[in-house]
């Protein structure tokens, strides 16, 4: 599967999980929108869930500061999917369910579409990257088992259901 992003600019440099992947060639990095190839795009402002039905040769995310990312920023080409409820693994967002970087977002989409090796091999360029999927390993794996988009979402549903009994 490969892995495009278009690439706002505007977070640090030094902890931008995007522009790792492009230094090892594992995601390509797009200025503007009409460079950025079609495909399923992670957009936290998308109406359906992603599942393992929304299979493609492509998976598309934006990568910008989580202070300006807006839902007018993710005018990309594709199938707009959000990502069921996840927690980061990364140091700036530790714990943080829904405030993915992109490598995790990445990471999150791939295990859901049947992909896990490839999701490992992209975290492992990251000294935290296990720690998202160890985070994250049960609902990840439920969220594979699932046939569509209101599945994933029943699914999530759960999770947050024992988070509010906390």
């Amino acid at each position: 599967m490969q892995l495009h992003v278009r690439y706002e600019g505007d977070d640090d440099p030094d902890k931008c999980s995007a522009r790792k992947l492009a230094r090892f060639d594992l995601a390509e990095l797009h200025r503007s929108s009409r460079d950025t190839p079609p495909g399923v795009v992670l957009n936290p402002f998308a109406e359906r869930a992603l599942s393992p039905a929304d299979e493609g040769p492509t998976l598309v995310a934006l990568d910008c500061s989580w202070e300006t990312a807006e839902a007018e920023a993710f005018r990309l080409r594709g199938d707009h999917r959000a990502l069921p409820f996840l927690v980061a693994a990364n140091p700036v967002s530790y714990g943080t369910p829904f405030r993915l970087n992109t490598v995790e977002a990445f990471a999150g989409a791939l295990c859901i579409l049947g992909e896990r090796e490839h999701a490992e091999r992209i975290l492992s360029k990251f000294r935290w990257g296990h720690t998202f999927l160890e985070l994250n390993d049960e609902p990840l794996r439920r969220y594979a088992d699932c046939a569509d988009s209101s599945e994933v979402v029943a699914v999530q549903g759960e999770y947050l259901a024992a988070g509010e009994e906390r």
